[in-house]
């Protein structure tokens, strides 16, 4: 388990027809989606979903993603899939673990959003202020900051 984070969040995702190739294995793509249905319910704990950055006048882009197979995930398999966020000051870098319905480690995982102002479709080095007050927020709340 990731030991150094901020904040951590879980979620269930059961592993549909849709998601496996022809020997009933999820495709190695669709982890990507579980990544994504993991990030939105860590993001909307935060109170900063897609629909809150873009009030808040921000988009953010994935900008890299990286992910260490380790065990076959099959059909009708149900994942728990743990989210950390590890950094949120200067970038959302969220860390993933995919555990299966025995507990194993089936894949490691992490993904680095950059904050785009909408306005002007620029780049920023640092997340809105908005998202770093709901953070903050949160650890305060936890007796973390």
């Amino acid at each position: 388990m990731v030991k150094d984070y901020y904040i951590a969040d879980e979620k269930q995702i059961r592993a549909e027809f849709f998601d496996v190739d022809a020997m009933n294995v999820v495709w190695h793509g669709n982890y990507v989606k579980f990544m994504e249905v993991a990030r939105c319910s860590l993001l909307e704990k935060i109170g900063y979903g897609y629909k809150e950055m873009v009030k808040d006048g921000y988009a953010y882009p994935v900008t890299s993603i990286n992910l260490k197979y380790v065990k076959s995930v099959y059909f009708a398999d149900t994942v728990n899939v743990k989210t950390f966020l590890v950094e949120y000051e200067n970038c959302i870098k969220i860390k993933y673990e995919i555990y299966n319905e025995k507990g194993e480690i089936c894949t490691k995982a992490e993904s680095t959003q950059m904050a785009l102002r909408l306005d002007t479709n620029e780049s920023c080095f640092e997340s809105s202020a908005t998202f770093i007050q709901r953070v903050e927020k949160i650890l305060k709340e936890e007796g973390k900051l």
